[in-house]
């Protein structure tokens, strides 16, 4: 990565995070056409005559303009829409787009919804009875004929011809949430859109929940006005009640919803995933036990309300929720994914749940299905199986029959995704590795031959490569029970004849994964930034993070989260500063956002005799004050586990402080609360312990609201290692 040093400009936090100099470029929303032989995709947005939706023909290249930006444009306006988001009906004669967005906790799933009528150029807004910007999740009928969405909490469809609109729900507001999901729901099990047509498109199903024994915490916005101003917000912490959630059904053109009966409280399991099976009036329901270990799936009939339990999938420790299903011969089977031989696999299950065949076998993990050709009898997925921190495109026999092959080329080490056509010819195929940033291109999936490069951030790429880093070095720690991926970034003038302090950048908890071969943007930028200003660098992945290792790697943290990794963290850090002698020893760091704020404080608190300065931004200091489904899922009710509750919260070691810490937080953190910062401060205090502390007003998780913030934090940061490292 090293190259032309005598030209190199200078990396600074004003580059990156102000003026955003190094952010890199999408394609924005492309959509695979029904027939396989091209895609939909929306050019012009920064054009003077504003966005409009082509298609190119995947075979030759040929554009098309399915619709000009004229056709965008609102009568009685004189610009066209944004198009944040857009849906073909199954046809293609209609188009829904998602306009005007505004975010709901993390994404922008809230704003308004338009519908043009290809052949007759109509367009009109949905739901203009409503409030601006209140639609949610709209979504076309089988026949396209009506569009159903949720508003205020409600599900209502409209009739495009007529423009009626029947209201399906009516008791949405207050604690009762329909077609859409509570904060936690939304968090931790990925559930946003909660209501789904039927194949008929006569029914639609529907998640309904009832909040109202949700505790409830306070947010505070202190600078709005003279007065301060309570936000509540519903949120479960551990071992409290939770939402009490069911299955409705309810016809399209209006009447009374029926529930179905899944066993158990309501409020004491989780339904996390329900989908109509293609071409019937039955729903499959996936319903996971509270402590998130058992998940039992069931297929309900629309129409009588019957419920058959198909299959139940076990875990002495934590089951994930996979989107791996896909129904196969007529509906008769669909793909499942199981862990059941200690790696992440798939298998194929009779509708009726008696017969389990495996598809994928051996010592690796599948990450994601691509594609499924029923015809060809393949089935193309993301794997790696040789190196944990890369991702590439792997294809077997839908039979199970045979090897699992290759289909990304050797030789282009990296992260690969694939957005692949229904008959899996084509792709659009994202590759980024530490070093470069995405390169987006179409290719032929059968030889992998790019056809077209739609975005190749070279702008980026030559500013990149004109600052002379240094590559990050991928590396491997043995710390005797297993060996552990890391990487190391060193400055531009490296001299191994000195001492360089360190700083370890942590995450370290089941949800994510810092040691990757992918192009990590703004973070990677900064910790680039940090090795300039004379720092070592490193990252570790701990036993226990989110690395396609099988399921003993994954599930080795269950009960002791903050425990094992830890001491994983600790034992690679003394291993690191053996190994490398150009590291003072004397003079190592550690920081981390989140869960990786609070693997900060543990690693502080706990292994004071290496770790001398810590930074810590929206940390959970005491796990019973972080939500129920994430840390039951791995920890378990806190009365059956009080010990691992107790000693994997830093608070409960904080007393133990003898290094420097700063702790940052935004104020209205409504997923880590600032409660978590408030409650540490205080320990610390009762115990003398003299610390720095940062918050930012009103600032949520990410803390980046706000003019000049991200900017202010990092400045903040980095005179903290100035002064302390």
């Amino acid at each position: 990565m090293i190259s032309n040093p005598r030209n190199r400009q200078e990396l600074t936090l004003e580059n990156i995070y102000t003026h955003k100099a190094f952010e890199q470029k999408g394609i924005g929303p492309v959509r695979w056409m029904k027939d396989g032989a091209g895609y939909s995709a929306v050019e012009g947005a920064d054009k003077k005559w504003g966005p409009e939706i082509v298609r190119y023909e995947a075979a030759t290249g040929k554009r098309s303009v399915l619709v000009p930006a004229a056709r965008l444009v609102p009568q009685g306006q004189s610009k066209p829409l944004e198009v944040a988001d857009y849906e073909w009906s199954e046809d293609n004669s209609r188009l829904l787009i998602f306009t005007h967005t505004a975010k709901v906790w993390r994404y922008n799933t809230r704003g308004d919804y338009w519908v043009l009528d290809l052949a007759s150029g109509d367009f009109k807004q949905l739901g203009k009875a409503r409030e601006s910007q209140s639609l949610m999740f709209a979504k076309f009928s089988p026949d396209g004929t009506r569009v159903a969405y949720v508003s205020k909490l409600n599900i209502f469809v409209e009739e495009l011809a007529s423009g009626d609109v029947t209201q399906l729900t009516i008791d949405g507001g207050e604690n009762i949430v329909n077609g859409t999901f509570d904060w936690v729901y939304e968090e931790e099990l990925g559930c946003r859109d909660g209501f789904r047509w039927s194949p008929d498109g006569e029914t639609i199903a529907f998640w309904h929940s009832d909040t109202k024994d949700i505790g409830t915490f306070y947010l505070i916005d202190n600078v709005s006005d003279v007065y301060s101003k309570p936000i509540p917000l519903p949120y479960p912490k551990v071992g409290t009640k939770l939402s009490a959630v069911k299955v409705g059904v309810v016809s399209a053109q209006g009447g009374t919803p029926c529930w179905f009966a899944l066993p158990g409280n309501p409020a004491d399991n989780y339904i996390a995933r329900m989908e109509f099976i293609p071409n019937s009036q039955e729903v499959m329901i996936q319903q996971l036990n509270r402590l998130q270990n058992q998940n039992r799936v069931w297929i309900g009939d629309v129409k009588s309300l019957e419920l058959k339990n198909i299959l139940t999938e076990k875990d002495k420790a934590f089951l994930d929720i996979h989107d791996t299903v896909r129904w196969l011969e007529n509906e008769t089977s669909f793909t499942w994914t199981s862990e059941r031989d200690g790696w992440r696999h798939l298998v194929r299950v009779s509708r009726d749940g008696k017969k389990v065949k495996r598809i994928t076998s051996g010592e690796f993990d599948v990450i994601n299905i691509c594609n499924i050709d029923p015809v060809g009898g393949w089935v193309t997925f993301i794997a790696c199986l040789d190196n944990y921190i890369e991702r590439y495109l792997y294809r077997c026999r839908l039979d199970g029959s045979g090897e699992v092959e290759r289909v990304t080329p050797p030789n282009i080490p990296g992260h690969h995704s694939y957005q692949m056509s229904a008959n899996g010819e084509w792709a659009i195929h994202t590759l980024s590795s530490a070093n470069d940033p995405n390169l987006i291109t179409l290719v032929r999936v059968s030889d992998h031959k790019t056809m077209k490069v739609l975005q190749d951030n070279r702008k980026l790429r030559t500013k990149v490569e004109a600052l002379g880093l240094r590559s990050k070095e991928f590396i491997r720690i043995d710390i005797g029970d297993c060996e552990l991926d890391a990487y190391m970034i060193k400055p531009i003038d490296f001299d191994p004849a000195k001492k360089y302090p360190l700083i370890v950048y942590v995450y370290g908890e089941p949800a994510g994964s810092t040691v990757q071969n992918n192009w990590d943007g703004g973070t990677g930028l900064w910790h680039q930034y940090l090795a300039q200003q004379g720092y070592i660098v490193v990252s570790i992945d701990n036993r226990g993070t989110a690395v396609p290792r099988g399921r003993v790697w994954r599930k080795s943290i269950y009960r002791q989260i903050g425990i094992l990794a830890t001491e994983d963290q600790a034992k690679a850090t003394k291993e690191i500063l053996r190994r490398f002698e150009f590291i003072d020893a004397s003079r190592v760091g550690i920081w981390g956002w989140s869960g990786g704020g609070q693997m900060t404080l543990n690693c502080l608190f706990r292994h004071p005799e290496i770790y001398k300065a810590g930074i810590a931004v929206s940390f959970v200091s005491d796990q019973k004050l972080y939500d129920a489904t994430y840390q039951e899922r791995y920890m378990g009710l806190p009365t059956e586990n009080a010990k691992g509750y107790r000693e994997g919260s830093p608070i409960r070691h904080a007393k133990n402080l003898k290094g420097n810490l700063l702790i940052v937080h935004g104020t209205a953190d409504d997923n880590v609360h600032y409660q978590s910062f408030e409650v540490l401060a205080d320990e610390l205090i009762r115990h003398g312990k003299l610390f720095s502390m940062m918050s930012y007003p009103l600032r949520a998780h990410g803390i980046s609201e706000g003019e000049n913030t991200s900017l202010h934090m990092r400045r903040t940061m980095e005179k903290f290692w100035r002064e302390n490292l």
